[in-house]
């Protein structure tokens, strides 16, 4: 598929996203935070963001994960000086200190950690608008993530959120994509998939 058909993609997922009803997010809200939860002990860091627009998760599961694991950790995006995504750097969540960062995401305040931090995470729950049955994601097309996975830890999880619909057969993979571990679904739970990226 070229850039131009992941494009229309990306879209008509927005698109659906867009439609779905308050009450049905919420719902799903609550499913992701209860499917995610068990996965999490005390002493695990985890890597999560902060839901925006229509995407799957909310600030309750960021709340009830931190309960549960010894710290959450919340991207801050960056780019370079030519506008090239630079890999992501992290920092604490603590319920009431997000600040507006740039495009109006909420971020953790400073001291942020090094991007290499995502190394010492159990647990990477990554944004997606699609996932395939092969754990290759459709992300939002800067490479933000891509570009900050790449430091991981060979055992952590990589945990893409997306609606039931979104969990398809194919999506197209391009050389730098990092796959997913797992994927949650708001009505089949963790659903473990193919390991690697061959």
């Amino acid at each position: 598929m070229t850039s131009a058909g992941k494009a229309a993609l990306r879209r008509r997922v927005l698109a659906a996203r867009r439609l779905v009803a308050d009450d049905v997010r919420a719902t799903e809200a609550g499913l992701f935070t209860r499917h995610l939860e068990p996965l999490v002990t005390g002493h695990t860091t985890v890597c999560a963001y902060v839901p925006v627009g229509g995407e799957p998760g909310s600030m309750d599961m960021l709340t009830a994960l931190r309960r549960r694991a010894g710290r959450v950790l919340l991207p801050v995006a960056r780019v370079a000086a030519d506008e090239v995504p630079l890999p992501l750097l992290w920092g604490e969540y603590r319920p009431g200190e997000l600040v507006r960062g740039r495009w109006g995401l909420l971020e953790p305040p400073e001291p942020w950690l090094p991007e290499s931090a995502v190394a010492e995470a159990g647990l990477v729950i990554v944004p997606a608008l699609a996932v395939d049955r092969r754990g290759v994601r459709l992300g939002k097309g800067r490479g933000f993530y891509d570009r900050s996975l790449a430091g991981r830890n060979p055992h952590t999880w990589l945990i893409a959120l997306v609606r039931d619909e979104e969990l398809v057969d194919e999506l197209p993979q391009e050389a730098h994509d990092v796959r997913m571990t797992h994927v949650v679904t708001p009505t089949r739970g963790l659903i473990a998939l193919p390991h690697g990226n061959d």
